[in-house]
C-alpha cells in the first residue's frame, strides 16, 4: 500500500521526456497540487527528437519543447521544472545520470517519486520507450542506492546536498500496476496539460476522446465503478 497522501509534503517526478508526465500522471498530480502538495519535475532530455513539422529547425526543438513542459506543468499547479538536457534517443542509465538524478532527489527532498518502468512493456510499446526503460532505472539507482548514501557520488555533498531517503517510488507505464487513482474530476486539466505539447500534436481533436478511452480502460482494470477514468502505478516500497 502507498504512504498515505497525508503523510506527503514532496513529490519529485521524474520522466524522460516532456510530455511523458502529462501522459502518465497529469490527472493525479493535479489531486495532489490541489491537497497543497509540492510537486517537482525532473525531466531528463529536452524531448529534441521529437516534433513532426520538417519546417521547424532541429535547433529551435529543445527550446519549444522546454517552454511547453512549463506551460503544462503551469496547469497542473507545478512551478518547479527542471531539465538535465540529456540526449533523446539515446540515453543510458549512467553513472552520470544516476549522479544527476541523486542530486536531484538530495535538492527536493521527496517522501515519493514518480517514474518511468524499466522493463519493457509489450502490450504497450509507446510506454517503454528505449528512453523511457533507462530514466527509470537510473531512478530506482538514483533513489536506492545513490541518493541516501552519503559515500555515493561525494561531490554532491560537497555541492550542499545531503544525502536523503525516499520511502516509495510510483512507477509509470508497468506490466503490472497494483495501484489506481480517480482522475474523473480531473481530466480536463490532464487534456489542457497535454495540449500546451503542440509541437507534439498532429491532430488535437483526437486528444480528449483518447485520453478518455484510455482512462476508462484503467479504471475498469482497477475495478474502479463505470463511467470513472482513472491513472496506475505500480508502487515500490524503497524505505
Amino acid at each position: 500500500m502507498p504512504v498515505d497522501d497525508r503523510e506527503i509534503e514532496r513529490i519529485l517526478v521524474i520522466t524522460a521526456h516532456p510530455d511523458d508526465v502529462d501522459f502518465g500522471a497529469a490527472g493525479t498530480i493535479a489531486g495532489w497540487t490541489d491537497a497543497g502538495i509540492g510537486v517537482s519535475y525532473c525531466i531528463v532530455t529536452d524531448g529534441d527528437a521529437g516534433g513532426f513539422d520538417p519546417g521547424v529547425p532541429r535547433s529551435e526543438i529543445p527550446t519549444i519543447r522546454r517552454a511547453e513542459q512549463t506551460a503544462a506543468a503551469k496547469v497542473l499547479g507545478v512551478d518547479d521544472v527542471t531539465f538535465l538536457g540529456h540526449p533523446d534517443g539515446r540515453l543510458e542509465a549512467t553513472l552520470d545520470l544516476r549522479r544527476d538524478l541523486a542530486r536531484e532527489i538530495r535538492r527536493v527532498r521527496p517522501q515519493r517519486v514518480v517514474g518511468q518502468h524499466p522493463e519493457r512493456n509489450l502490450a504497450r510499446m509507446y510506454s517503454s520507450h528505449p528512453d523511457h526503460r533507462a530514466a527509470g532505472a537510473a531512478t530506482l539507482d538514483a533513489v536506492y542506492p545513490d541518493a541516501r548514501n552519503p559515500f555515493a557520488f561525494p561531490e554532491l555533498a560537497e555541492e550542499g546536498y545531503d544525502a536523503h531517503e525516499v520511502a516509495e517510488v510510483w512507477l509509470l507505464g508497468s506490466t503490472t500496476p497494483d495501484h489506481f487513482v480517480d482522475v474523473t474530476e480531473r481530466i480536463d486539466r490532464k487534456v489542457q496539460a497535454l495540449l500546451s505539447h503542440e509541437s507534439q500534436m498532429r491532430d488535437p481533436a483526437r486528444l480528449e476522446p483518447m485520453i478518455r478511452e484510455w482512462g476508462a480502460a484503467t479504471a475498469a482494470a482497477g475495478e474502479l465503478r463505470e463511467g470513472r477514468l482513472a491513472e496506475a502505478f505500480q508502487v515500490v516500497d524503497t524505505r
